[in-house]
């Protein structure tokens, strides 16, 4: 495994570069009630959303910052900018977008993804979608795959039954903000008995200093159905923070199927700041694949509730925290139907002074009859300075729930290093294939375009030099 010495500098403009901003609307930072309704003006939203911003804005005035997990209070909501459109006119072709738009996404690929491995692709560049593009032959066959923006718009009945009826406003001080300024994001409507074989990608991208991105994502698998949905996020460095609160719902019909794959790459200076929560049907399975390498915070615990009778829910982690990060993730079970089943399996790497931490719950209610749950939690420390910590917590109420957890803590082994320079390995790319190895598990399950992307970036992490 040789890796050129040109990859470090590759990685770098490739993902932490900076693109002069470009805007054609920008709200002036600060949030206040006139911010969330001029977002609305712009929008041309209907009354309901607007008065569904406007009472989410006084719960966020209302309630605290968490008082448990990573310190958040760098975080200034006064000097951060909530709105900003970089372009007037959504595309559905390349050429057509801006060109300062249009060489950040080449730079990461997103139209030889587009072309070689999706079924349908958009892209968000600051607060708005500025490009889509979706398979006409899954057009045919009713899947319905958009920016929320235009779902509001287009399927006003459909996105009002669903729309924060998962993660309400009151649910979190963040999930109450993301409600008040939303923009962009993507609407999945999948029609009973439809299956897509390859997957729909969504790329979120910040460019500007000291701005919010806040995303919505509202996934509806009908029964029988099938999906895979995939996100990359990405932005440059400055020395300024920014923010990234995007709230994911996503409901799996009886016998339907979903998986959520998330590859972020967040620059140092953005706290990532998600909630993410699905509900699965009758035997139907809901799948989260989380893989956090960047942001200077992540805080992200993607839960399933379980409410149909032979439900399944999964959760694969991967966190990557270096120097001056603060990776803590997780997962949440609920098991609230008979026969229901789930696993959490959690891979992090800690490096350079770095804190991963996972933080899970898992409930088995008294109606959840021969529930079955298998936590594993495994992470790698590669120096002294470094941090990992677990916070595992168990609510059962049945005696007849099978539960499984175990956790584990090493380090990078000095003998495996040894065996693997001897054979003509350089230390780095020694450290690379062990840690690319530990997290096998989870990385296994992405498809392969990803999963190559994914080594890639824990490659390029690990070349910065180590304590």
């Amino acid at each position: 495994m040789q890796h050129p010495k040109e990859d470090t500098l590759d990685f770098d403009t490739r993902f932490g570069f900076s693109m002069p901003e470009v805007s054609s609307r920008k709200i002036q930072p600060g949030l206040t009630k006139k911010t969330v309704e001029e977002i609305s003006r712009i929008k041309n939203e209907p009354a309901w959303m607007r008065d569904f911003r406007v009472k989410s804005y006084e719960i966020f005035k209302k309630k605290k910052m968490p008082a448990w997990g990573p310190n958040l209070s760098d975080i200034d909501f006064k000097n951060i900018t909530y709105y900003l459109q970089a372009t007037e006119d959504r595309s559905t072709s390349w050429d057509e977008l801006p060109d300062e738009i249009k060489e950040t996404y080449d730079k990461i690929g997103v139209p030889e993804a587009e072309k070689k491995y999706l079924a349908g692709v958009s892209a968000q560049y600051e607060s708005e979608v500025v490009y889509e593009s979706m398979n006409r032959e899954l057009e045919r066959q009713g899947v319905i795959f958009c920016d929320m923006d235009t779902a509001v718009k287009k399927y006003p009945e459909l996105v009002q039954k669903y729309f924060g009826t998962l993660i309400p406003p009151q649910d979190n001080k963040f999930a109450a903000l993301n409600s008040a300024v939303w923009s962009g994001g993507s609407f999945v409507y999948m029609p009973k008995g439809v299956k897509v074989a390859l997957p729909l990608q969504a790329y979120f991208r910040i460019n500007s200093e000291r701005f919010g991105q806040f995303e919505r994502t509202l996934i509806i698998a009908d029964e029988e159905s099938s999906v895979h949905y995939t996100e990359g996020c990405t932005a440059p460095t400055y020395s300024t923070n920014s923010l990234h609160a995007a709230v994911v719902e996503v409901f799996v019909g009886k016998n339907a199927r979903v998986r959520y794959t998330t590859v972020q790459n967040w620059s140092n200076n953005i706290y990532n700041l998600v909630t993410k929560r699905a509900r699965a049907e009758e035997n139907a399975i809901m799948e989260w694949v989380d893989c956090n390498i960047g942001s200077k915070v992540t805080m992200k615990y993607p839960s399933v509730y379980l409410t149909g009778r032979g439900a399944h829910g999964d959760m694969l982690s991967i966190a990557l925290a270096g120097a001056g990060q603060i990776q803590d993730a997780g997962s949440k079970m609920f098991h609230l139907a008979p026969h229901t089943t789930s696993r959490i399996l959690s891979k992090s790497i800690s490096k350079n002074g770095g804190q991963a931490s996972y933080r899970g719950l898992v409930h088995i209610g008294k109606n959840a009859k021969n529930a079955r749950t298998s936590v594993t939690c495994d992470a790698m420390m590669l120096d002294a300075a470094s941090r990992s910590d677990t916070y595992p917590k168990m609510m059962i109420e049945r005696g007849d729930a099978h539960v499984e957890h175990e956790a584990t803590v090493e380090r990078l082994g000095e003998e495996k290093l040894f065996f693997l320079e001897s054979r003509g390995i350089t230390r780095e790319d020694a450290e690379s294939l062990l840690v690319n190895g530990f997290i096998e598990p989870v990385s296994k399950e992405i498809p392969l375009e990803y999963s190559i992307e994914l080594n890639r970036l824990i490659h390029y992490e690990m070349s910065k030099k180590i304590g």
